[in-house]
Order: C-alpha cells, then structure tokens, then sequence
C-alpha cells in the first residue's frame, strides 16, 4: 500500500515571529538543528535563512547574549552576597585564576670557601688515619 505525502513547498522569509522564535531558542541555549526545530523549521532551512537574511544570525547571537547577561548577573549578586564558592568559580573559568598546588621554599645559604676546604681536608684526613689504623691493625694481627 502506498500513502500519498502531500507536498507545499515553503518559502523562507525572517518574519519577525520567526526571529522571535530564533531568538527565544537561543536564549535557551539550544545549537544548530536542536535551534532550527525548536524555532519552527528543518535544520536546512534555517540555513537557508541565515544565508539569505543577517537579521536571523543577529536574533541568535542576541538570545545567547541576553542569556548569557542574564547568567552573569545571577552569579555577581550571588557573589555580592558573600557566596565564597561561586567568587572562586568566576575566578577559575571567567578570569583563568588557578590556586598555587605547592608550596615555594627558598633557602639562601652561604657557603665559604675556606671553610669548605678545611672540611673537605679534615675528611682526606680521617680516610687516611682510617686506612693507617687498618694497616697498623693487621700488622699487629700477624
């Protein structure tokens, strides 16, 4: 059995409902072929449009932006009232803030000359006395 699939085609204009539509989808924050059904259209037309008229590209960019203020303004009135966890987030991914993981020590030491010497001598000197009393030890052990 075969149905018949009545066919109209559409013509494509940026109506200002359809802008709405466009705009109130991005505002949602809905991409691509998600934006173009929830406003009404296939996917393809919706490219259609936004090749034919800019207003429909400035009706999206426009939804994400009043979006977006929107978002922002939640989080500085919540930073406003003391939300320390939301301050360090806005700092972390709006401001690329990262908290230093270690902890730096410097330590500044002088180290004289003679007095390295007169340790490096005293040690020569000890291995020698060590290596003389060891000889001296299996010379008596004889």
């Amino acid at each position: 059995m075969f149905h018949n699939i009545s066919f109209e085609p559409r013509t494509l204009r940026a109506t200002e409902a359809r802008l709405e539509a466009i705009y109130r989808s991005a505002k949602a924050g809905l991409k691509g072929d998600s934006l173009a059904l929830a406003s009404g259209m296939l996917p393809k037309e919706l490219r259609q449009l936004h090749e034919f008229d800019p207003a429909v590209e400035l009706a999206e960019l426009k939804g994400r932006a009043d979006s977006e203020m929107e978002a922002a303004e939640v989080i500085n009135c919540a930073i406003a009232n003391g939300d320390a966890k939301m301050a360090l987030e806005k700092l972390r991914f709006q401001h690329q803030w990262v908290a230093k993981q270690q902890i730096d020590i410097n330590v500044d030491q002088q180290i004289s000359i003679t007095g390295a010497l007169e340790q490096a001598e005293r040690r020569v000197l000890e291995a020698v006395w060590t290596d003389v009393s060891a000889l001296e030890d299996q010379s008596d052990g004889k």
